[in-house]
């Protein structure tokens, strides 16, 4: 695979658990609006997207096709235990965001934006510790 291409897909899988996250969101939130309504929206839409991003790079971004508990038990933690900084950033810009405007346009934004610097950052940290075991198909 190309750079271009890995770009490109790990862009589109980011979008998708970015669609999931905030669909998510918007269905909670459709129960109320209250600060706890909002953590609860916030926190349940990173799960959805956390476990559907995790299975569309294991699989396509960094070709581990290993099965079994163990293996996904070990590497979902790490996947997620990387993702603890990037998640800072993006609940973060989200809030802030949400906090200042006070709008679900801006909150969206927001958490579209801390997804974005996110994403990128967490490549990276699971490219060098989370799948260390199989070679990446774009060249380094």
């Amino acid at each position: 695979m190309t750079l271009q291409m890995l770009i490109l897909r790990y862009a589109a899988f980011a979008v998708v658990a970015m669609i999931v996250n905030l669909a998510t969101q918007r269905a909670i939130l459709r129960f109320g609006e209250t600060g706890f309504h909002f953590a609860l929206a916030v926190g349940a839409g990173t799960v959805v997207g956390l476990v559907i991003k995790y299975a569309l790079d294991k699989r396509w971004i960094f070709y581990d096709v290993e099965a079994g508990v163990k293996n996904h038990s070990r590497k979902f933690s790490l996947y997620t235990a990387m993702g603890l900084v990037t998640t800072a950033i993006f609940w973060g810009t989200e809030t802030a965001l949400w906090l200042i405007w006070q709008t679900d346009m801006m909150r969206e934004l927001g958490a579209i934006l801390g997804l974005s610097v996110g994403y990128v950052i967490k490549y990276n940290l699971d490219r060098r510790f989370v799948f260390t075991d199989r070679q990446l198909g774009a060249s380094s």
